[in-house]
């Protein structure tokens, strides 16, 4: 049976992160950087500075990786089972979640189509920011499995409120893969994040909603 393992995306895991986040090695990547990125950047560093990221506590993200099946090999696995922890040698890693303090997202901050939030908060609200998952490995519960360990994680952290800015899908249709990097309100609904008002956003020409799920300290 397939064992979906989820874990911090720490400095010795960054070749993981490069293969679902920049599997071509493109130069002016991404890198999940975009909300991090000061006002004025050089965007053939981001790789470089997400990489240190992945040097300090908390990670920048969280990883996924696929166990026991030969998904994105040879085919889908029978059944699925979430688990964190150690990392078995023969899992493929097969999805990613960016995310971060809303001190550190400092793009956001500046946004005119995005809520930035009471700057009080900040230091303990975080948020969301991209859902990759691999092609061959998606429809199998990966992103789910990655916003689960995300909260546990950011809970962990100190994190007292969650935010999201995920597209509304239209009623039988698919999203098309260049919009779900910011994951979907019905994924984020089902991780118990509740819709507080549309924003300005779009992605592939969908909506986007400001999506927050509130945490209570233990």
């Amino acid at each position: 049976m397939a064992q979906i393992a989820v874990v911090p995306a720490t400095a010795d895991r960054f070749d993981d992160i490069a293969r679902v986040i920049n599997p071509t090695g493109r130069e002016q990547a991404c890198w999940c950087m975009h909300w991090r990125a000061p006002a004025k950047e050089d965007i053939t560093t981001r790789g470089a500075r997400l990489r240190e990221l992945t040097e300090r506590e908390p990670a920048p993200g969280m990883l996924a990786y696929l166990e026991g099946s030969d998904t994105g090999r040879s085919g889908m696995p029978d059944s699925g089972a979430v688990g964190s922890g150690a990392v078995g040698s023969g899992a493929e890693v097969a999805g990613w979640l960016g995310f971060s303090r809303r001190s550190d997202a400092r793009s956001l901050q500046r946004s005119r189509v995005l809520p930035a939030g009471d700057p009080e908060t900040w230091s303990t609200t975080w948020v969301f920011m991209c859902v990759t998952v691999r092609a061959g490995f998606r429809r199998q519960g990966i992103a789910q499995a990655l916003l689960g360990a995300g909260v546990d994680y950011a809970a962990g952290h100190g994190a007292t409120a969650l935010d999201a800015f995920p597209v509304e899908t239209e009623p039988g249709h698919r999203v098309p893969v260049s919009a779900a990097f910011v994951g979907t309100v019905g994924m984020f609904e089902r991780a118990g994040f509740d819709r507080l008002a549309p924003t300005g956003a779009t992605s592939g020409r969908l909506p986007r909603w400001h999506m927050r799920r509130e945490l209570t300290l233990s």
